[in-house]
């Protein structure tokens, strides 16, 4: 048996012997680099950032590309520093489970620091401000999700920990504030240049991050808190940058049945970790193959060689086209309805969701249907081969351990981006009529007959976690599924006037009309759900064995 702890330079056929590929680098001397030359930080240290990032930094690392770490600053969740990160010395397995049922398995060593990176963890805090300080920063990136970037609330309103950031009478205590700290910090070393890249799987990542930081530094300075100074260096393109990308990799939380696999062959450390904070993580992280990352390029302070490691660099404008084909057309929305109704109706996996004909033409007619006639294509990659790749390669993987639990998480947080950008083309564009949209409104009721959190055999169960959650609730609490009359659209008005969940359009266009009514056939008891799918599919489906060539 192997172990991570175990020096791979000496143990290297043992390695090999359990079909783990090694480093070519030595890992004490890349964290002596970090050390004195730091060049990229990462925000959030979860399951995407080792298998994706890390491993773009590995190959950097054994091409010779790369000489110094990646330094992780973990935002949520102290446990996986303490009991993931420094408890293996910040190595870790890296499985990749391919649709011909093999595994590629890799030990990852490019993480040479590891932080909880907190107002309240003097250690952390202390430390990426020494590394912010230094000129050889190059860049950070970020995977924080959607709600790491968060400074208001459901009505738009700035949050109490904002309002408190804002007035600087303490150490910040949102992620965005505590960036401004670290990016005011270099700015008082001496003004030193470095790009800020949001990794996140939201459109428009770079600028979500910028609003942020410049949201909390125009306060600072108009608090008297920094100088002006401050602000007009956010604001210079050649000082701080805040490239746009898009990435995609699926990777689900780690699994049971790969850790077994693991230690069948020879891998020892494959106990997952459930944190306090309800963080799943594991010495070992699992993905598929398929992967694309997508960055701006724009590095004022210079970058490593990232194309080098398959990161296609490329213009702004790409970049955005390339994220709003992924993001708000052929997959993001494709998978929170296969969330959604996956939870509805009681599936625990993606590839069984596919395998179901009905699940599978909702999102063919989704995909092919509504979103690709009016995505923009991206040059880059193909849209009409990028869904046909997810259908038929990725999302019926059975090697994949994804749940539509795992994605159904922060759905409010979503669907602005994954159903909102897609509407607001049909009313834009005056060759599509926004009254053709048929599955999009069905699934937003879906999301609305989910937040009931009673399924299709109406069984209770236990929606995923979301910042409004308990909020949503509060207005479907009354409803009944036995199919009694009910004022539907007293009950949904609240969610779908809500213009931070779904677009303003919604009651002018008629499509809250037709939420309603999809939502109202979803209440006539058991099975109600299913059969509303198939009625729409019948009615308004296409072709779908003609969608996919």
């Amino acid at each position: 048996m192997v172990k991570l702890l175990d020096d791979y330079l000496i143990k290297g056929e043992e390695f090999k012997k359990a079909k783990i590929k090694i480093p070519n680098f030595n890992q004490d001397k890349v964290i002596e680099s970090t050390a004195d030359n730091p060049v990229w930080v990462h925000f959030g240290g979860g399951n995407l950032f080792r298998c994706f990032h890390a491993v773009v930094a590995q190959d950097l690392l054994n091409q010779g590309e790369l000489n110094s770490g990646l330094i992780v600053a973990e935002t949520y969740d102290n446990e996986v520093i303490d009991k993931i990160y420094r408890a293996y010395n910040n190595r870790f397995l890296s499985v990749t489970m391919k649709s011909d049922g093999t595994f590629d398995k890799e030990l990852i060593a490019s993480v040479a620091e590891s932080f909880y990176f907190n107002a309240e963890n003097t250690e952390g805090w202390a430390h990426l401000t020494k590394v912010f300080e230094n000129p050889s920063l190059q860049l950070t990136t970020f995977s924080i999700t959607e709600k790491g970037y968060s400074l208001r609330d459901s009505k738009d309103q700035l949050t109490p920990l904002a309002l408190e950031d804002i007035q600087g009478r303490s150490k910040p205590k949102t992620n965005m504030g505590a960036i401004t700290y670290l990016l005011y910090a270099r700015f008082k070393a001496g003004k030193f240049p470095i790009a800020m890249v949001s990794t996140d799987n939201f459109s428009e990542n770079g600028l979500k991050l910028q609003e942020a930081i410049l949201t909390i530094a125009k306060a600072w300075v108009e608090n008297e808190i920094v100088e002006q100074d401050f602000y007009d260096y956010l604001i210079n393109p050649k000082k701080v940058s805040f490239p746009w990308s898009m990435i995609d990799r699926i990777t689900p939380n780690p699994s049971e049945k790969v850790a077994k696999l693991l230690t069948a062959d020879g891998f020892e450390d494959t106990e997952i970790l459930h944190s306090q904070k309800h963080t799943n993580i594991a010495p070992f992280g699992n993905t598929e193959e398929v992967h694309y990352l997508v960055i701006e390029d724009a590095f004022p302070n210079g970058r490593p060689a990232l194309e080098k490691a398959g990161v296609i660099l490329t213009d702004r404008e790409t970049v955005n086209d390339a994220d709003q084909m992924k993001v708000t057309a052929c997959l993001n929305p494709l998978h929170t309805a296969l969330a959604i109704f996956g939870s509805l109706l009681d599936y625990h996996s993606i590839w069984e969701e596919v395998a179901n004909p009905d699940l599978l033409a909702l999102i063919k007619n989704l995909g092919y249907g509504e979103a690709l006639p009016v995505v923009k294509n991206p040059k880059i990659i193909n849209p009409k081969d990028f869904i046909d790749q997810l259908l038929t390669k990725r999302l019926p993987n059975k090697n994949i351990p994804d749940t539509p639990q795992r994605i159904a998480a922060d759905t409010s947080q979503k669907i602005p981006v994954r159903y909102g950008v897609t509407i607001g083309h049909y009313i834009a564009n005056p060759r599509f009529s926004v009254k053709e949209l048929e599955f999009i409104p069905l699934v937003i009721a879906a999301w609305c007959r989910y937040l009931i959190g009673i399924n299709d055999e109406l069984e209770s169960f236990s929606p995923s976690p979301d910042p409004l959650l308990e909020e949503l609730q509060a207005f479907v609490a009354e409803v009944k599924l036995d199919g009694s009359q009910q004022e539907i659209h007293d009950i949904l008005k609240p969610i779908l006037s809500n213009h931070q969940i779904v677009p303003n359009e919604m009651y002018q266009t008629g499509l809250a009309q037709k939420i309603e009514n999809y939502f109202e056939q979803m209440l006539q008891g058991k099975g109600a759900v299913l059969k509303t799918l198939q009625n729409v599919l019948k009615e308004h489906g296409k072709n779908t064995d003609r969608l996919l060539i």
